[in-house]
């Protein structure tokens, strides 16, 4: 199994696995701004730098695992670090990873991403979009990657599909309140990284 994910000669960010994942809601929220995502598809690695992220916590109005386990949601209440995708606004999938223990239902939803890895590939797949759009914002990151159902429940690691590396980005993290909600909107449990183009959201928001 690869301990480094090699994208060019002098680049091999480090392969991160489950156990290098927080298994708290919040913490790996944060933890995953600034680290590498990438999506192993057959048509190639399309990724780039996480931007933002939202943390749905257990116990949360506005999270998915909120009224307890269905089909739909099983992957939620996997233990932290599984991927789960579901469909929002009838059109867009949604990226996030499990985020607690096995059978608590939480998740960090995955927002934003500075393209990086595969760009011709992610160009192809959203070709009307300006470089700075390609992945600002849930939907739109979903489609540049090609995230859908596939890679639902599957782990994180090293065989992929879904990878997370790190290669000692040192993110400068701002919060605040959750985006697009009308649940518990209060709490500052949006997590971005300043003065990044990527951000998606108002700008009020990401001071």
């Amino acid at each position: 199994m690869p301990s480094t994910l090699s994208l060019a000669p002098n680049w091999r960010p480090r392969l991160l696995t489950r156990k290098d994942l927080p298994a708290k809601t919040l913490t790996l929220a944060s933890f995953l701004v600034g680290k590498l995502l990438v999506h192993a598809s057959p048509q190639g690695m399309a990724g780039g730098r996480i931007i933002e992220t939202e943390a749905y916590p257990p116990g949360d109005a506005a999270g998915h695992g909120f009224r307890g386990e269905t089909q739909r949601n099983a992957p939620l209440f996997l233990a932290h670090g599984h991927v789960y995708v579901y469909r929002a606004y009838g059109s867009a999938w949604m990226l996030n990873f499990s985020s607690e223990t096995a059978g608590t239902g939480a998740g960090v939803l995955v927002r934003a991403l500075e393209p990086l890895i595969g760009l011709d590939l992610m160009r192809a797949r959203r070709p009307e979009a300006k470089p700075r759009d390609l992945a600002r914002g849930p939907g739109r990151l979903a489609a540049a990657l090609d995230i859908d159902p596939a890679v639902n429940g599957k782990p994180i690691g090293a065989r992929g599909p879904i990878l997370l590396a790190d290669d000692g980005f040192k993110a400068s993290i701002g919060r605040s309140a959750r985006i697009g909600i009308t649940r518990n909107v209060e709490p500052r449990w949006r997590f971005f990284e300043r003065g990044s183009a990527f951000v998606s959201g108002p700008r009020i928001l990401n001071a």
